[in-house]
């Protein structure tokens, strides 16, 4: 939004439950929510299905939303909390990979392969470690969780968050190694 009376405005337009106003903040925000969506789903259709259900709990509690507060990072939240509502709800659905010790590998000191990929390349990437993997990278390191926190909203022990968030590293670093292989193939 160009103009912060503009955005309040279509906020006052969703409590009202303008269909015209929520379409318009939808649009406007799409591609930040999407963003957020992508890293943690599997596939561009299941964060697309995250987002919905984000923007369907943003309308619904569009009267809880500060008028003070930075609406950005309101929507963030539910963005993030809808994520996490998602992986729990199919977390008992998903195949659980077996990553074996290889992914773990170093990449060598002092090479820099996040150079030399794209950020669509990195959230493909992501979307590639199992989803226990995934989540606590993205809380932890994108996200800004600590592992208390990470504890806590996936009902897990903090040294599971740990684990995982270990894991999903080597497995990015085996991902970058492959994707730095296959370049120079």
């Amino acid at each position: 939004m160009e103009d912060s009376q503009q955005l309040i405005a279509l906020i006052d337009g969703c409590r009202k439950g303008d269909r015209e106003a929520q379409k318009t903040l939808y649009e406007h925000f799409y591609g930040y929510a999407m963003s957020m969506c992508l890293r943690y789903a599997r596939s561009r259709e299941e964060a697309r299905e995250i987002l919905n259900d984000g923007f369907m709990k943003v309308f619904a509690r569009i009267d809880q939303h500060d008028d003070e507060g930075s609406f950005k990072g309101w929507l963030r939240k539910i963005m993030i909390n809808t994520a996490i509502d998602h992986y729990r709800s199919n977390s008992k659905h998903y195949d659980h990979q077996k990553i074996d010790e290889s992914t773990a590998q170093i990449i060598s000191p002092g090479h820099d392969s996040l150079g030399e990929i794209s950020y669509g390349e990195l959230i493909h990437m992501i979307q590639l470690l199992p989803p226990s993997y995934r989540t606590a990278f993205n809380l932890h390191v994108i996200d800004g969780y600590t592992h208390e926190e990470i504890s806590e909203q996936l009902g897990i022990s903090v040294g599971a968050s740990k684990s995982n968030l270990f894991k999903a590293r080597g497995h990015l670093r085996a991902l970058l190694k492959k994707n730095n292989k296959e370049k120079y193939a």
